[in-house]
């Protein structure tokens, strides 16, 4: 018995062969979702724990790090106690209403993050803030 198949053997397939490019696909996927948490990386810190509320964000806001060691980053470009005022006004465009989020690492003395965010105030900036990581359950 013969079977007859509807089809030449000289016709072209006309099928696309779309397992290739889900294999592409799924492995640039997987390289975006490796490299974007490393995009929002900025100076290494060791923020302390806390259950407060986060707050809305409607801009990008200015942020002030002192790190492990006691020095001190604005976003992440290291700067000299003596020149975190006039460096804050440069970037903030000399607008004192800038929000401006303090990232101090847990094991860095209290008053040292206090004098700086006191600097900050002193110098007319009023939105000034403490950043910390959100409470986990132990």
């Amino acid at each position: 018995m013969a079977f007859k198949l509807n089809r030449s053997s000289k016709e072209p397939i006309s099928e696309i062969n779309v397992t290739p490019f889900v294999d592409v696909m799924l492995v640039l996927l997987i390289i975006f979702m490796v490299t974007a948490p490393l995009l929002t990386v900025g100076v290494q810190v060791d923020l302390p724990e806390s259950s407060a509320d986060s707050l809305p964000e409607e801009q990008e806001p200015l942020t002030l790090t002192i790190n492990s060691k006691g020095e001190i980053f604005i976003q992440e470009s290291k700067v000299e106690y003596d020149k975190i005022i006039a460096k804050v006004l440069a970037v903030s465009k000399n607008r004192t209403d800038t929000r401006i989020y303090v990232r101090g690492d847990k094991t860095i003395n209290y008053g040292r993050v206090l004098e700086i965010m006191g600097l900050l105030s002193g110098s007319g900036f009023t939105k000034v803030a403490l950043i910390s990581e959100p409470y986990k359950e132990r």
